[in-house]
């Protein structure tokens, strides 16, 4: 496969908001759509929060609005595909935002190789997880260990999915996870012991750019602030 130019954003400094990270993608979609910038893929840590998806049954958040308040966790529609699901620490997200074109504008074949990125990533950790006919994500046995769901506009791909590493699975009780009332579970259960995050984040981006064939380039988030600021300028 023939390597494109991307930015790689890992933003490693702990847990960051939902909706500070929903704002960046659009700026960063809207820059992608009209050429101005390369692929770009965002990692991070999300601090608690539920999100639900275009397809989403209010029915599978289990508590209102003011009881996740006062668990610390936020509520936001979005609009991305699938149903209902959590973030929080402990869990690594990907946002890849890229231009469908070098996947043919397949968008099946986008979300596979996107599921893929996840499983080779849990093989290099002895995992053997897989997909479900019908059930975008990966799992493990009967169990989900993550989520996808993602949104395209105008050929560009926004949104993502949730691995969880190490999560923290309670968070998982205030829904019912996409809907399909099966369990999750994470890296760190499966295995027994502590997963280092970093090696996670590591392993994840090797992948990534070996799958999509596309070459990352770290770039720091004021610097990324500053090309789309210069970029929507132009536009």
């Amino acid at each position: 496969m023939t390597t494109a130019r991307g930015w790689l954003l890992d933003l490693d400094q702990g847990p960051v908001s939902y909706e500070e990270i929903w704002a960046l993608q659009r700026e960063v979609l809207r820059a992608r759509q009209s050429g101005l910038i390369p692929d770009v893929l965002i990692l991070l840590e999300h601090r608690p929060v539920v999100t639900l998806g275009r397809t989403a049954d209010r029915g599978h958040v289990l508590l209102p609005r003011e009881a996740l308040a006062a668990r610390g966790i936020d509520l936001f529609e979005v609009e991305r595909g699938g149903s209902v699901t959590y973030h929080g620490p402990g869990q690594l997200v990907g946002y890849p935002i890229v231009d469908l074109r070098a996947v043919g504008e397949d968008v099946g074949r986008f979300v596979r190789t996107l599921e893929a990125t996840v499983i080779e990533t849990l093989a290099a950790f002895e995992i053997t997880a897989a997909r479900r006919k019908g059930f975008p994500g990966v799992w493990v046995d009967e169990a989900k260990i993550c989520a996808l769901g993602v949104a395209i506009r105008r050929r560009v791909t926004m949104h993502g999915l949730a691995l969880n590493v190490t999560t923290n699975l309670d968070g998982f009780d205030v829904i019912n996870p996409c809907g399909l009332g099966r369990p999750v579970t994470s890296m760190a259960a499966v295995l027994g012991r502590p997963v280092d995050m970093a090696a996670v984040r590591r392993v994840y981006t090797e992948r990534f750019a070996s799958l999509f064939g596309i070459g990352l380039e770290r770039r720091a988030l004021d610097e990324v602030r500053f090309a789309l600021s210069q970029a929507l300028a132009r536009a």
